[in-house]
C-alpha cells in the first residue's frame, strides 16, 4: 500500500513538473503505473473471496476464474499499449515484469479458478502461488516506476 502511494504522488509530481515546464501531461507512465494498482487490487479481491463463507466453493472459483480471465486481458492489453508508445522503449525486464509474468499469474487465476471445484487441493495452491506473484509483481513495478520517474526529468 505504501509503495502505490509512493507512485501517486511521484506520478502527480512528475506530471506537475511536466505542465510547468509546458511538456506533455499525458504519457506512457500511466502504461506502467496502472497495472501496479490492478495487481495489488486483485491480490485482496483473492483475499476476500476466500475469506467469504461459501457453501458452494466452485462459486469462489467461478471468481477468481472470471478475475483471472479480466487480467490475462488486461495484461495482453497492456503490452499492445506499451508496443505503441513512441517516446519509450520497453526493455527485457519491462516486458518480463509489466506484461509477461502478470499474464502468466492471471492466466494461472483463471485456470485455478475454473479447477477449483474439481481439483480443489491443487487449485488452491496455483491460486495462493499466483496472488503472491502479483504482490511481488507489484512491489517491483511500484518500485521500478518510482525509481524511473524520480531519477528522470523528461520521463514520458
Amino acid at each position: 500500500a505504501a509503495l502505490t502511494g509512493l507512485v501517486f504522488i511521484v506520478v502527480t509530481l512528475s506530471a506537475d513538473l511536466r505542465r510547468r515546464e509546458g511538456g506533455p501531461t499525458r504519457d506512457g507512465t500511466s502504461i506502467f503505473s496502472s497495472p501496479t494498482v490492478v495487481h495489488f487490487c486483485a491480490a485482496f479481491f483473492n483475499s476476500v473471496v476466500f475469506a467469504a463463507p461459501w457453501r458452494v466453493p466452485a462459486f469462489a472459483g467461478i471468481l477468481i476464474g472470471l478475475a483471472g480471465l479480466f487480467g490475462a486481458a488486461f495484461a495482453v492489453q497492456t503490452g499492445f499499449r506499451a508496443r505503441k508508445l513512441e517516446n519509450y522503449s520497453a526493455d527485457t525486464s519491462d516486458w518480463m515484469w509489466f506484461i509477461v509474468l502478470p499474464f502468466v499469474a492471471y492466466l494461472t487465476l483463471c485456470l485455478a479458478g475454473f479447477a477449483l471445484a474439481t481439483h480443489p487441493s491443487g487449485a488452491s495452491y496455483a491460486i495462493g502461488g499466483a496472488t503472491i506473484l502479483l504482490i511481488f509483481i507489484g512491489i517491483h513495478n511500484a518500485w521500478d516506476v518510482v525509481t524511473y520517474l524520480a531519477t528522470r526529468s523528461d520521463a514520458e
